[in-house]
């Protein structure tokens, strides 16, 4: 069975935290997926932003499809 990638999406919803490559060379980590979109505009809670290795608490984000790059499920 194809699995396509709005369907994993939705499996992450609400489940364990997501990584999401920006743009820029910039990382969230630790975010739990809450909504995306077709145009992939995500709604992450309890971010994380990873800076020269260090996570700095973010909260609630909003983030505009044109920079995500991919999003994955992290390893945890």
């Amino acid at each position: 069975m194809t699995r396509r990638p709005l369907e994993i999406l939705d499996k992450a919803l609400n489940q364990k935290p997501v990584i999401v490559s920006l743009k820029g060379g910039r990382e969230i980590r630790g975010g739990i997926l809450q909504g995306y979109d077709v145009h992939m505009n995500l709604v992450l809670d309890n971010a994380e932003e990873d800076i020269d290795g260090v996570a700095e608490k973010r909260g609630t984000l909003i983030v505009r499809g044109d920079n995500v790059i991919y999003i994955s499920p992290s390893v945890e």
